[in-house]
C-alpha cells in the first residue's frame, strides 16, 4: 500500500504506509446551511475508463489541486495517472494537480473510512457502479458518475436505493452528460423550440420517428492526441453493459432535454414500442490492438463465434413514445472508422413547420452540421421570414454564426469557437454540477429524469433480449 503524489508532470515521491493511516476529518465537507459546498475535495474512485481524467484536464477555482484516489493497483490506475500527468505538463495551460494515490484491493473500505474529500468522481466498470454510487451517498459523499450508473434491472434497483440516501442525506448524484455542451445540439435545442419557424413537434409514429438520435462510435480511436487502450472487461457486457444500457444514455437524456426543457418526466409517461441489440465483431488481433491483451480473457469464451471471433453485443436501438411522441435512439459501435473519420452523431426534431438536423457524415467532413429543413407540405418560401428572424436572434445570442441557403433548406455555419470538442465538454459538465454543490441541490427535474432514464434502459434491455 502506498500512496504516490503526482506534482508538475512528475512523480515526487513514493512513501510506504501503514495500515493506521488517520482517516480524513469531517470538517473537509465544509458545508454551510442554504450555501452548499464551500471547497470541492475530490477523491477519484477505480478509475477504469479515461473519463476520469477527463474531469481534470482543467482546473477549477472551487476545487483542491490535491486529488485523493482510490483504486487496485495496474494498468487502469497508471493510465489514469499517465493522463493527469499530461495534462500537468503540457505547454499550453499546464493543470496542477496533486495526485494522493492508495493502491490496494481494499481501496472502496479504505475510501470510506478516510473520506479524504467530499466529491466523489465515478468512471469505470458499470457493474460494480450502483454499489459505489451507494455505499458514497451513504457515507456522506456527493457522486459525479460518469455513465451508465446503471446496466440491468438489479443495478437500477440498487441506483433507485442510492437516490433514497443521497436525499436523505442531503447529497447529490449526478451523471456525466456530456452531450448537452455540444454546440449544434444547443442550437437546434433553441430553434427546435422557434414556434414561428419549427411549429410544434409532431407525434410521427413508429416508422417515422418525430425524434431521432444516432450515434456510431469506434472501439480503436485517439484520446488527447495517443491510440486509447481499453482494458478487457470493457468488451465484457456485463462489466461494461450492452451498447442498449450505454451511450443510448446520451441520447435518451437528449432528447427529454431537447423536446421538454426544464420538464420532470416520470416513467409513465413513457412508453417502449421496442427494441432491439445486436453484436460487433471482434477479432483477436483486432482485440489485443485496442487492450494489450493477446488472448481474450476466459470471462468472454461464451461470447465468441465458432470462428473464435468475439460477439460484443455493443449495439441497440430503442423505439418508445415520450408523452405521446414517438422517439427512437440507436447506437452502433464499430472497430475503427474510416481514414478522416470519428465518432459521428445524426438528430432530427421534427416540428409541423420545419424539421432541424445534424449531419455529421462525409458530405460535412465528420463534423457535425445544423440544418433546417420545411416539413412536408411547407414551402421553402414559406418559412424564409420566419427562418431570418429567428437566425437574427440566435445570432444575438451566438455572433458569429452564419446562416446559408442549401437546396433543402439552410445551414447554420458556426465558428471554431463553439466548437470545443467532446473532451472539452467533461469540464463543461463538472461547472454546472459545481454550481449545483454550491447551491447545496439538483433541480428536481434532473433527479427524475435520471431515474426515468435508467428505468428506459434497463427495461429495454429486457425487452431486447427476449
Amino acid at each position: 500500500m502506498k500512496i504516490l503524489r503526482l506534482g508538475i508532470g512528475l512523480l515526487l515521491s513514493v512513501v510506504v504506509l501503514s495500515s493506521g493511516c488517520a482517516p480524513g476529518e469531517d470538517a473537509d465537507r465544509e458545508v454551510e446551511a442554504d450555501m452548499g459546498i464551500k471547497e470541492v475535495k475530490l477523491i477519484t474512485l477505480d478509475p477504469g475508463h479515461f473519463h476520469a481524467a477527463l474531469v481534470q484536464k482543467k482546473m477549477y477555482s472551487q476545487v483542491s489541486p490535491i486529488v485523493h484516489v482510490y483504486a487496485p493497483e495496474g494498468f487502469e490506475l497508471d493510465a489514469y495517472l499517465e493522463l493527469v500527468r499530461s495534462y500537468n505538463s503540457r505547454e499550453e495551460n499546464p493543470t496542477s494537480w496533486e495526485e494522493e494515490v492508495y493502491a490496494g484491493e481494499d481501496y472502496l473500505e479504505r475510501m470510506l473510512e478516510e473520506k479524504n474529500g467530499n466529491l466523489v468522481v465515478l468512471a469505470g466498470s458499470n457493474k460494480r457502479k450502483p454499489e459505489y454510487i451507494k455505499a458514497c451517498v451513504e457515507a456522506g459523499l456527493n457522486v459525479f458518475a460518469d455513465k451508465p450508473m446503471c446496466i440491468d434491472p438489479a443495478g437500477y434497483q440498487t441506483l433507485l436505493e442510492a437516490f433514497d440516501a443521497a436525499e436523505a442525506n442531503n447529497i447529490l448524484i449526478y451523471d456525466i452528460m456530456t452531450e448537452r455542451s455540444e454546440i449544434t445540439t444547443i442550437l437546434q435545442k433553441e430553434l427546435a423550440h422557434m414556434n414561428e419557424l419549427a411549429g410544434d413537434l409532431v407525434e410521427g409514429t413508429a416508422e417515422e420517428p418525430a425524434v431521432i438520435k444516432e450515434s456510431v462510435h469506434h472501439f480503436f480511436k485517439y484520446v488527447s492526441g495517443s491510440p486509447l487502450r481499453r482494458p478487457a472487461w470493457y468488451f465484457d457486457t456485463e462489466q461494461q453493459g450492452e451498447g442498449i444500457v450505454d451511450v443510448t444514455n446520451h441520447l435518451l437524456d437528449l432528447i427529454m432535454w431537447e423536446a421538454f426543457p426544464g420538464q420532470a418526466i416520470s416513467r409513465d409517461e413513457v412508453e417502449i414500442v421496442d427494441a432491439e441489440r445486436w453484436p460487433t465483431v471482434i477479432s483477436r488481433e483486432q482485440f489485443e490492438r485496442v487492450t494489450g491483451v493477446s488472448e481474450f480473457p476466459e470471462y468472454l469464451e461464451d461470447d465468441l463465434n465458432e470462428d473464435g471471433d468475439l460477439l460484443c453485443y455493443a449495439n441497440g436501438q430503442i423505439d418508445y413514445t415520450l408523452r405521446g411522441v414517438h422517439c427512437r435512439a440507436v447506437v452502433k459501435w464499430n472497430y475503427e472508422a474510416p481514414e478522416g473519420a470519428k465518432d459521428t452523431h445524426y438528430s432530427v426534431m421534427r416540428g409541423s413547420r420545419a424539421n432541424i438536423l445534424i449531419r455529421q457524415g462525409a458530405e460535412q467532413n465528420y463534423r457535425p452540421e445544423l440544418y433546417v429543413e420545411p416539413a412536408e407540405g411547407v414551402s421553402r418560401d414559406q418559412l424564409k421570414a420566419a427562418m431570418e428572424e429567428s437566425f437574427a436572434v440566435l445570432e444575438a445570442k451566438y455572433p458569429g454564426i452564419g446562416l446559408e441557403s442549401t437546396d433543402a433548406g439552410w445551414r447554420i455555419n458556426i465558428p471554431d469557437e463553439y466548437r470545443v470538442g467532446h473532451e472539452a465538454h467533461f469540464a463543461q459538465v463538472m461547472e454546472r454540477y459545481l454550481e449545483f454543490l454550491q447551491q447545496g441541490a439538483l433541480p428536481e427535474w434532473e433527479i427524475i429524469n435520471m431515474k426515468t432514464k435508467y428505468a428506459l434502459t434497463t427495461e429495454a434491455l429486457e425487452k431486447a433480449r427476449e
